[in-house]
């Protein structure tokens, strides 16, 4: 196998981190010194009609030079529907050169599942292949790390002062804390317009003395700026190195704006390696979505539907 270039390697590992934290058990680790990873995806989440799992194999020169290696897996799965999809994902690599695509091919394949369900076609024997998959995964693909429920501890509930000069000052919720080996880690969230208003919310966090005794605060931030249509988007490790990209990675990926995120980790002794940052990662992404931040799987596939359609209409444009 070839070496990995490190810049390449990294942007690996923070995708990976990313998409274990947005899709939770349906990501499972198979082989992972060989990056080789498998993702369930369904139409829906409650009782899923269309399922299928998309088996991926990163080269060492994925993302910058070199597509995923892929194969999709279902019973239903037909010869055509195989090409379809195939030719599908091919144009997101091509549309995304250089970039990070694996979430753009879930939601994809799952907006393809989307509109089976919605379409005349009766489906599979759903129970059938869900049992079957589920199977597979419990015996073959098992994560690397589960929290086990008495990992959960009561929420901190912390007091942050009013502001002291009458400036706005953004409402800060805090998430539910993630203890694991004596380590503890909690999410706070704001919503944020401008660099200034980050600045506020972090000095009045920091007024509260648990959080700024904290081992770590790291935190990444998003703000659309609706005039250039780009976003102004800064992170910080605060001592955890490659935290803070990482955070701010899963935030680009869910596409949020206009929000603050700071995981303040309070070290308990024990070493934890890279659950950490599965920890830091699940501790947003949870906040995230309970202030609802994200969209469903469902309103993710109608949006990256809609944005393929707007792309290509442009394209017509430009060749007329």
């Amino acid at each position: 196998m070839a070496a990995r270039d490190p810049e390449t390697a990294q942007k690996q590992i923070d995708e990976i981190d990313a998409l274990s934290c947005i899709y939770g058990d349906d990501w499972c680790v198979v082989e992972e010194a060989e990056r080789i990873f498998c993702i369930k995806i369904s139409d829906c989440l409650e009782q899923p009609k269309w399922t299928l799992c998309l088996q991926v194999i990163l080269p060492p020169e994925y993302p910058t030079s070199a597509p995923p290696i892929y194969q999709l897996n279902a019973p239903w799965l037909r010869r055509q529907d195989y090409m379809e999809l195939g030719n599908s994902l091919e144009e997101i690599y091509v549309q995304n050169l250089g970039e990070s695509i694996l979430y753009l091919w879930v939601e994809k394949i799952r907006e393809v599942l989307v509109e089976k369900s919605q379409s005349s076609d009766p489906g599979p024997d759903t129970k059938k292949i869900t049992e079957e998959i589920e199977e597979d995964y419990d015996d073959d693909y098992s994560l690397d790390y589960q929290l086990n429920q008495e990992d959960t501890v009561k929420t901190l509930n912390f007091i942050i002062p009013e502001s002291q000069e009458g400036e706005e000052l953004p409402q800060i919720h805090h998430g539910n804390p993630i203890t694991d080996r004596r380590s503890t880690f909690q999410a706070h969230l704001a919503p944020v317009v401008s660099p200034k208003q980050v600045k506020t919310v972090l000095d009045k966090l920091y007024e509260n003395k648990k959080i700024e005794n904290a081992t770590h605060n790291i935190y990444a931030y998003r703000i659309y700026c609706e005039d250039k249509q780009t976003y102004l988007q800064d992170c910080e490790d605060d001592g955890e190195t490659a935290a803070g990209g990482r955070l701010l990675h899963l935030m680009q990926i869910l596409n949020v704006r206009n929000v603050l995120v700071v995981v303040s980790r309070w070290y308990g002794g024990i070493l934890l390696g890279p659950d950490r940052f599965k920890h830091i990662n699940n501790c947003a992404r949870n906040i995230l979505v309970e202030y609802n931040y994200t969209n469903s799987a469902e309103e993710l596939s109608k949006q990256l539907g809609k944005n393929r359609r707007i792309r290509k209409d442009n394209k017509k444009k430009s060749e007329h």
